[in-house]
C-alpha cells in the first residue's frame, strides 16, 4: 500500500507496535525446552488481547498464528511440538492484522549453547545488512539498490543471500507489490515512491543454498542444511530516513 493520510499511516503504526511487542514476549520465552507451539501461544495470546488477528491465517490458512523456523529451517515454520535445544536459532516471524492494516517483523533468538557463536554472527550480520538497506531506502531511488546494499554486506560477512526469497510491499494484506529482492538484480525497474510501505527482509544462509519444501507444505528449508537467519521490519519510504513502524 500506500499511505495516503495520517490516519493510514497512525492504523499502521499501532498494528506494528503490537507486532514489535509480541516479538519481544516470544523473544523472552525462547528458552531450551520450550516447544515452537508454546511460543507460538505466546503471541498469539498477546495479540489477540489487543483485538490483532494473524496474517498468514486470514490470507493462507497456515495452521499456526506465527511462523517459527528452527537451525536450517528458513521461514514459514508450522508450530509443532519440536523442543528448542541449546544453540539453535530461532526465527520467529509475526504478521498480524488490526482495523484492516497488516505488518511483518522477523528476528532470530540464539539460545545460549554449542554452535551458538555462528548464529550470533549471523543474525549480527542480518541486523547490519538491514541497516544498510535503510541508508538507500528512500523515495525516487530504485528497489534493487535495497537488495544491493543487502547482498554487499552479507557477502563482507561470508554469509549468503537466499536469492529465493524476498521482501515485499505490505500494509493492506501480507504480501502486495513490489517484491525486494536481497540481492541486485538489472532488471528491476521498480521505483520506490513516497508513502510506499515494504517489508525489507534480509534473509541469509552461512553458506549459498536453495529452498525445498518440507512435506508439511509450508517449512522452507536450506536445502544443505546450512544455517539461516532473518530479520524483518516494515517500513514506509519518505524522501528522508524511512519510518520503521515495527520498531519496539
Amino acid at each position: 500500500m500506500t499511505i495516503g493520510s495520517q490516519e493510514e499511516l497512525e492504523g499502521l503504526k499501532r498494528v506494528g507496535r503490537l507486532v514489535a511487542q509480541a516479538l519481544l514476549r516470544m523473544s523472552e520465552a525462547a528458552q531450551p525446552g520450550v516447544t515452537t507451539r508454546d511460543l507460538d501461544e505466546v503471541g498469539a495470546s498477546f495479540l489477540r488481547a489487543h483485538g490483532a488477528r494473524s496474517g498468514p491465517q486470514l490470507v493462507y490458512k497456515f495452521p499456526g498464528f506465527n511462523c517459527i523456523s528452527v537451525n536450517d529451517q528458513i521461514v514459514h515454520g508450522v508450530p509443532n511440538k519440536r523442543l528448542l535445544r541449546p544453540g539453535d536459532a530461532v526465527k520467529l516471524d509475526v504478521t498480524a492484522e488490526l482495523d484492516g492494516f497488516y505488518a511483518d517483523s522477523a528476528t532470530t533468538v540464539v539460545l545460549d549453547g554449542e554452535g551458538s557463536e555462528a548464529g550470533r554472527k549471523m543474525l549480527a550480520c542480518a541486523q547490519s545488512a538491514f541497516g544498510e538497506a535503510m541508508k538507500v531506502a528512500r523515495a525516487n531511488t530504485r528497489v534493487n539498490e535495497i537488495g544491493r546494499a543487502i547482498d554487499r554486506e552479507v557477502r563482507r560477512h561470508g554469509f549468503s543471500v537466499v536469492k529465493d526469497l524476498t521482501g515485499h510491499g505490505v500494509g493492506r494484506s501480507i504480501h502486495e507489490p513490489p517484491s525486494v529482492p536481497n540481492f541486485y538484480h538489472p532488471l528491476n525497474a521498480d521505483v520506490l515512491r513516497d508513502g510506499m510501505v515494504i517489508a525489507v527482509e534480509p534473509i541469509i544462509s552461512s553458506k549459498p543454498a536453495r529452498t525445498v519444501t518440507a512435506e508439511d507444505g509450508w517449512t522452507m528449508s536450506t536445502h544443505n542444511k546450512a544455517l539461516a537467519a532473518h530479520y524483518e521490519h516494515t517500513i514506509v519510504i519518505t524522501q528522508g530516513e524511512p519510518i520503521i513502524v515495527t520498531a519496539a
